[in-house]
């Protein structure tokens, strides 16, 4: 909680003394005076009632009554700037001001009219008035140096960072060395570039609290950060000899020598933290995420990097054997290494010791569907939804599995629920229409097909994996072959070297009877280097159409070579037609 926001609550906690300061007002009266005194109480606690009950338009009617029967009673007006504050509009903190300043001329001895005040003015950005209603509640009103803090943050919010520095130094002198004073001076002297008395400051925090090792290892880091590592270093080498031993200062040294290039002492403090059970598991954990993080960079061919955080996961995996996120952990770090099936298997681990931590979950569905294990994708998709309903990866993945297990229907509905959960993200709907439309071309809603394929080029008209299975379903069907073919030739020009896109347009060529225009193409597949028996087929069928029986039936027999359909392939050879 900021500073300014803590002071602002402040005035909330007067409400239970304002009844008996209205009483204490009471003077020597006439009978009158005294039955317009008596009314001015009833008022008031009627008003006091109303405000408890938070009806702040009615409370405020009783106020503002009380206030014609008392009018030099303080605590009233008061109260009825506390209304006024309540409010939502500017007029409303005006008019609360207005009502505040008139408690002030009549008492100047309650700091709770002074912290309303203050208030007030924040509210409306008037950060000097709030800052100059606080200096005279710390000029009249003894014991209240606490606010100085409050007073600083307000210098501060009105750019006034001279008055800060002053006001932070004021209550040092009042309440001692602090780490709010010593921290905020610090951040005030690095932004004037000051930097020399940033470090004397964090210097003066930890020795005056050299049992604390958080105030030594923040004068460490602005060393460090300052470009006097090895000056940070010394510091904390000191630290650890005159004091106990402090995981969380070794956890700092291993990051210095890290970053200085001294490995060897830098694995020895993590080795030293890893192993040391008064660190707590958490701690470790993050220290460990470290190395993830800079292998997951590409600094892979660090070999000894490699080993060393493979050997600490390891300990880690002994010491904890059951713990769900030391799992996560040693998963993230195979996944950084790319060793895909040994990050699997520690993911799995981590969600059947109970993880119900997302990204685990995720890595573990991106894992399976990248090696292809259908039925594992499946089953753990399925058990996420149980955790994350509302997640539209998951359906994604969901319905990337029942796809590819050409289970259709029930893969497109997966996908539709990944779509409406996703709306925030048109990249990742627009994937998920490209695999709607190849799910409603296996269930041959071909109306569905084309919409969620059009859909998905409207975002992106390149999209290559699109362009080729939408043009190629088309030819199937000899539907739009205008558009198949419009397609297909964007294709082509965008990768004239991919035989499998070549190898569409020509199929679309030959369906649109454009045998000649599909050979040439068909021809430069074939003198790539990844000719398939599909491929030899193709150019078999179109020669056939040009009349070239002779020629079609020697690439039938070289596609029946390498083809896993030789049935389809021998009726053709020998009644040397097309089927």
């Amino acid at each position: 909680m900021s500073a300014l926001l803590k002071y602002l609550l402040v005035v909330g906690m007067v409400g239970f003394a304002t009844t008996a300061a209205f009483a204490q007002k009471r003077k020597p009266e006439s009978k009158t005076e005294g039955a317009r005194q008596r009314e001015a109480e009833f008022v008031f606690t009627e008003g006091e009632k109303f405000f408890v009950l938070e009806d702040y338009s009615k409370a405020l009617l009783y106020f503002q009554k009380a206030a014609e029967l008392a009018p030099g009673n303080a605590t009233i007006y008061y109260k009825i700037a506390e209304v006024w504050a309540k409010g939502a509009k500017d007029e409303d903190q005006h008019q609360a001001a207005r009502s505040i300043e008139r408690a002030l001329q009549l008492e100047k001895k309650n700091k709770y009219f002074y912290l309303l005040a203050s208030n007030i003015y924040a509210s409306l950005n008037q950060f000097d008035k709030a800052a100059n209603a606080l200096e005279l509640m710390l000029k009249e009103v003894k014991g209240t140096e606490e606010y100085l803090f409050e007073l600083a943050a307000l210098y501060l919010y009105g750019k006034r960072e001279d008055e800060a520095l002053k006001t932070y130094q004021r209550a040092e002198g009042a309440l001692g060395v602090n780490e709010i004073s010593s921290s905020q001076k610090q951040r005030i002297y690095l932004d004037k570039g000051k930097t020399d008395e940033a470090l004397k400051e964090a210097e003066k925090l930890a020795l005056a609290f050299s049992d604390e090792p958080k105030y030594t290892m923040g004068y460490a880091e602005l060393l460090a950060q300052t470009g006097q590592r090895d000056k940070a270093i010394a510091l904390l080498e000191n630290y650890l000899k005159e004091t106990e031993s402090s995981g969380s200062v070794k956890m700092l040294l291993a990051g210095l020598y890290r970053d200085s290039g001294q490995t060897e002492k830098s694995q020895n403090y993590v080795w030293q933290v890893i192993t040391d059970p008064q660190v707590n598991l958490d701690s470790k954990l993050l220290l460990v995420s470290t190395y993830n993080a800079a292998l997951q960079k590409g600094f892979t061919a660090n070999s000894s990097l490699e080993k060393f955080a493979l050997q600490v996961v390891k300990q880690l995996e002994l010491e904890y054997p059951g713990d769900a996120n030391v799992s996560m952990l040693s998963g993230d770090l195979y996944l950084a290494l790319n060793r895909n099936e040994e990050a699997i298997e520690k993911y799995r681990k981590a969600i059947y010791s109970g993880s119900s931590n997302y990204d685990v979950w995720q890595n573990l569905l991106y894992l399976e569907s990248q090696t292809n294990q259908l039925d594992s994708l499946l089953h753990h998709a399925e058990a996420a939804l149980e955790y994350f309903p509302n997640q539209g990866m998951v359906y994604y993945f969901q319905g990337f599995a029942l796809l590819k297990k050409q289970q259709y229907r029930p893969a497109a509905t997966a996908l539709e629920q990944a779509k409406r959960l996703s709306t925030a993200n048109p990249a990742f709907v627009s994937d998920v229409n490209a695999m709607l439309g190849d799910c409603y071309n296996g269930s041959k809603d071909f109306a569905r097909s084309d919409r969620a394929f059009e859909e998905a080029l409207a975002f992106n008209p390149n999209n290559d994996i699109v362009l080729n299975n939408y043009s190629y379903y088309l030819a199937l069907r000899k539907e739009n072959l205008d558009r198949a073919e419009k397609m297909a030739a964007q294709l082509a020009k965008n990768f004239p070297a991919n035989a499998s896109y070549l190898d569409t347009y020509a199929w679309v060529l030959f369906n649109q009877e454009k045998f000649k225009e599909a050979r040439k193409v068909m021809e430069k597949v074939i003198q790539g280097n990844t000719v398939s028996a599909l491929h030899w087929e193709h150019y078999g069928d179109i020669l056939f159409k040009l009349g070239e029986v002779d020629s079609a039936v020697k690439y039938w027999q070289k596609a029946r070579e390498g083809s896993l359909d030789q049935t389809r392939l021998d009726k053709k050879i020998s009644t040397r037609r097309l089927n």
